[in-house]
C-alpha cells in the first residue's frame, strides 16, 4: 500500500505517523524511515529501529553501498545532518536509496517525510521516486508520503497513493488529493461549517454539538493533545479518527516550534 498522510504544519502529524510506523514495524523484514526533521528518534530509543545520521560521508554512498547499509540495518531512522545536508543533496541521497530499496528483495516500508523536499513539483521526478510511488507495491514494498505541503508534492505520488490519512487545511487547500476524496473536501477546514446532513455517517462527529469539521484537540496550557482525521482508501473504507485515542511505546521529538507574539501598540 502507498499511503498519503497530510496536514497543515501544526496538525500532529509527525506523532501520527509515527504512530503509524511503530504498529506497523513488525509485519515488515524492513522499515526505513527518511527523515528530514529528526522528529522519529523515538522509534530508536525504543528499540524498534537502529539510528544513522546522515552527513556527508554517507552522503556520498553509491546505490550498492545504501544496499549493504540498508541489509545490515533492516530497521533504520535515517535521520538528516541537518548542518551538512542541505534539501538538494538530501533530495539526491534519497534518491539513491530508493534506488537501492528497490533491489532489495524484502517486504519493506518506506517513510518519507518531509516528502515535498524529496519529490517537489517544481522538479523533474527522479526515476527511481517515482517507481517507489507507482510500482513499490507490487515488488512488497509500502510506501508513507508525509507531507503539510500538498500543492508543492510532485502530483503523482498523491494521485499513486492507494490510500489517505488527511488531517487539517486551513482553507481546505488539498491540491491533488482533493481529486481523490469522496466526501466534501471541505471537512478539512477546521472554520467550515458543515450541514450535518452533508457528511457521511461514519465521517461525523460522535459529539453533534461540535463542529462538524476537523479539529485540534488542545489542553487548558494551549498545547496540542489530539487532532481529527479522515482515512479513506480505495477499497471505500472511510472513518474518522482521533489522535487522542492513539497510543504507542515509542516517544516523539517533533517539535511544534516557537510562536510569534506581536509586541504592545500603544
Amino acid at each position: 500500500m502507498n499511503l498519503g498522510f497530510v496536514a497543515q504544519s501544526g496538525w500532529g502529524k509527525g506523532y501520527h505517523a509515527q504512530s503509524w510506523m511503530e504498529s506497523n514495524a513488525n509485519d515488515y523484514e524492513a522499515l526505513v524511515v527518511l527523515d528530514y526533521c529528526a522528529e522519529y528518534r523515538g522509534l530508536v530509543k525504543a528499540g524498534i529501529a537502529d539510528h544513522w545520521i546522515i552527513g556527508r560521508a554517507e552522503a556520498a554512498l553509491s546505490v550498492s553501498g545504501w544496499m549493504d547499509l540498508l541489509a545490515a540495518n533492516p530497521h533504520v531512522v535515517l535521520e538528516r545532518h541537518k548542518a551538512e545536508i542541505g534539501t538538494d543533496r538530501w533530495r539526491e541521497v534519497c534518491t539513491r536509496i530508493a534506488s537501492a530499496v528497490r533491489r532489495l528483495d524484502r517486504d519493506q516500508l518506506v517513510v518519507v517525510d518531509e516528502a515535498h523536499f524529496v519529490a517537489p513539483q517544481r522538479e523533474k521526478l527522479p526515476k527511481p521516486i517515482k517507481e517507489l510511488a507507482t510500482t513499490g507495491r507490487g515488488a512488497g514494498t509500502s510506501t508513507m508520503w508525509v507531507t503539510q505541503r500538498t500543492a508543492e508534492i510532485d502530483k503523482t505520488i498523491l494521485t499513486q497513493c492507494q490510500a489517505r490519512m488527511v488531517g487539517g487545511f486551513d482553507g481546505g487547500e488539498l491540491g491533488a488529493l482533493e481529486s481523490s476524496i469522496q466526501y466534501p473536501a471541505d471537512l478539512h477546514d477546521p472554520t467550515a461549517h458543515i450541514p450535518i446532513s452533508r457528511l457521511p455517517e461514519e465521517l461525523r462527529p460522535p459529539d453533534r454539538e461540535r463542529p462538524t469539521s476537523l479539529q485540534k484537540h488542545k489542553n487548558d496550557g494551549d498545547q496540542i493533545i489530539g487532532s481529527e482525521w479522515i482515512y479513506s482508501d480505495d477499497d471505500g473504507n472511510r472513518r474518522r479518527v482521533n489522535t487522542q485515542n492513539v497510543t504507542m511505546d515509542s516517544t516523539h521529538y517533533g517539535s511544534e516550534g516557537n510562536d510569534l507574539n506581536p509586541p504592545q501598540y500603544g
